[in-house]
């Protein structure tokens, strides 16, 4: 059944993310998520599933904060990146701490950033649920987001606009 469950759930295309936090000094950890999904507006909430042995995790759990960046169309290495598990990843990405939080915020290779605080966790399985509570949102001029379907990645791009010329 799991292998039945696994392929199903891979012919789901899905936006991509990933998941940071940081706490204290502690060096910052981070997770490429496709487990994402928007809970409420009001007051604004959204919940992710991380996996339950994960370092990012137990920084996210210790902090009691992190950030969700959705990837842009041309981020497909920081996504392989952040799901290798390599030590070095930081090291390699453009971040800064987010400004609510201090919760590792990928400026280079996100369209946008919720910066969250977290409001409760459900256990469920091998992996933990995650209600964030959404303390601010940072939107940069990219007009494409990364997906994950079929075991590839893909991209959505926004729409031209329809000009309204002269008609002949």
């Amino acid at each position: 059944m799991d292998g039945e469950f696994r392929e199903m759930m891979a012919g789901f295309p899905t936006g991509v993310s990933v998941v940071t936090a940081r706490h204290g000094v502690e060096p910052p950890w981070g997770m490429t998520c496709s487990s994402l999904c928007s809970l409420s507006t009001a007051p604004p909430r959204l919940l992710v599933c991380l996996r339950a042995q994960s370092p990012t995790l137990d920084a996210v759990l210790a902090s009691g904060a992190f950030a969700v960046n959705l990837l842009h169309g041309d981020a497909e290495q920081v996504a392989a990146l952040f799901a290798s598990g390599a030590a070095d990843r930081f090291e390699r990405v453009v971040w800064k701490p987010s400004a609510r939080t201090g919760s590792p915020a990928l400026v280079e290779s996100a369209h946008a950033i919720a910066d969250c605080t977290v409001a409760r966790t459900h256990p469920d399985g091998d992996h933990v649920i995650v209600v964030g509570v959404v303390r601010s949102v940072e939107r940069f001029d990219r007009d494409s987001s990364l997906l994950y379907g079929f075991r590839q990645y893909g991209e959505l791009s926004r729409p031209l606009p329809v000009s309204r010329g002269a008609r002949d």
